[in-house]
């Protein structure tokens, strides 16, 4: 039975594992606890480190499931009690692995390697190589620039189908969530 069915979702996130301050822990958290609180699962990169740590643990302790996509040379930084952990040979594995293993995606605030999952999936959604939404959490206004960026490509005609299509930009948690329960329960 899939998302569709059980309202519960596979959700992807995409994030830094590197340890920030609370403008950015707080909302890592709470987004984590309205995972777990409806029931979803994390399908996350596996670390135990920084803001990935802060959302599974979150996800954790209101009752959610964890799976993690984690990389050989990261297995040390693994969390060891994810419900299910797998390894990737390397980075463009593991972003193929938790594409394929979720049913929608988020990206919340990161460094260089969130950017490139970003746009790795925002391209691979405008090719129709899948239809799953996709959030970015504008977390203290994190992705004010790139949303900028997006609306400018949109309207330059960089874009064959509009960006509002490709990606939500959501204010903050309960919006993002609320935003993937709709769209992944849509017929």
């Amino acid at each position: 039975m899939d998302a569709r069915h059980t309202g519960r979702v596979k959700i992807c996130v995409f994030l830094s594992a590197a340890d920030l301050d609370e403008r950015y822990t707080t909302p890592a958290r709470e987004f984590g606890e309205l995972i777990g609180a409806g029931g979803h699962t994390l399908v996350w990169g596996g670390s135990n480190t920084g803001l990935m740590k802060v959302v599974a643990d979150g996800v954790h302790a209101s009752g959610g499931r964890l799976v993690g996509v984690s990389v050989e040379f990261l297995r040390a930084k693994a969390r060891a009690d994810a419900d299910e952990m797998v390894f990737a040979a390397d980075l463009a594995e593991r972003k193929a692995l938790l594409l394929a293993g979720c049913d929608a995606v988020v990206v919340m605030v990161g460094g260089l390697g969130t950017l490139d999952e970003a746009t790795e999936i925002l391209e691979l959604r405008k090719h129709g190589f899948h239809d799953k939404p996709v959030v970015l959490l504008n977390t203290a206004g994190f992705y004010d620039g790139l949303a900028k960026q997006l609306a400018r490509m949109d309207a330059d005609g960089f874009l064959p189908i509009p960006s509002a299509d490709l990606v939500y930009v959501a204010p903050d948690a309960a919006s993002a969530l609320a935003h993937l329960e709709e769209s992944v329960d849509a017929p």
